[in-house]
């Protein structure tokens, strides 16, 4: 090979100066900073940046590793080692319906102040309806007659005993009644000549109508 193509170093000697007896030295680029903690891995140096819990019962209390270390420690870590299938299976139903949470029964017992309580406002007929006195009478809700049952109606009814003004209670007397008295007041011969309440008197006899349809009339 020709002698302008051959390769020649740049440095010569690249070996590093030792340092000196009198020079410091150098610092040590894994010492913890001011409020680090060391990792719990036995030999490693590194800081702790995330921590991990100890075991199943004592999740409140962990260890604090490195993140290369704490990974480790999440892959081989299992929650529920030393469980059966069958405890493993209530522990995940009961996850799923309380969230791992203790439940209590709500209902209070006997000797409860709110049963006392129920018990007296029951004898004296506080607390309850009994409109056909099947509890005996005397009762504060003895007198008490039966609300009426309200009317099964279609959307086409309602809307036509809304027009008119009246409940979905009203009878075939209330609904004529009612009916002659939108009529007269809004007839034209009525307001001399005036027409302003056409639109309206058209409503109502159109709705009318379809209560008459209805049988309700």
């Amino acid at each position: 090979m020709p002698g302008a193509f051959q390769y020649r170093p740049k440095f010569v000697d690249i070996r590093v100066k030792p340092p000196r007896e009198d020079e410091p030295a150098a610092e040590d680029v894994h010492a913890l900073k001011p409020g680090e903690r060391a990792c719990d891995h036995a030999g490693c140096r590194r800081p702790a940046t995330a921590r991990a819990p100890k075991s199943r019962d004592m999740l409140n209390e962990h260890y604090w590793f490195c993140q290369e270390h704490a990974a480790e420690y999440n892959r081989s870590w299992n929650y529920f080692a030393g469980m059966s299938e069958g405890e493993v299976r209530a522990y995940q139903r009961d996850e799923m319906f309380t969230g791992g949470r203790p439940t209590w029964e709500m209902k209070a017992s006997r000797a409860s102040r709110e049963a006392a309580s129920f018990q007296h406002r029951f004898q004296r007929g506080e607390g309850y309806r009994d409109p056909f006195n099947v509890f005996g009478r005397g009762g504060a809700q003895a007198h008490v007659r039966p609300e009426p049952e309200e009317r099964r109606l279609g959307k086409l009814e309602r809307n036509a005993l809304a027009e008119l003004d009246l409940d979905a209670n009203a009878d075939g007397p209330k609904i004529r009644g009612r009916y002659t008295e939108l009529v007269r007041r809004l007839h034209p011969d009525s307001n001399g000549g005036d027409r302003a309440g056409e639109v309206r008197l058209q409503k109502v006899i159109r709705a009318y109508q379809a209560l008459r349809k209805a049988g309700m009339v």
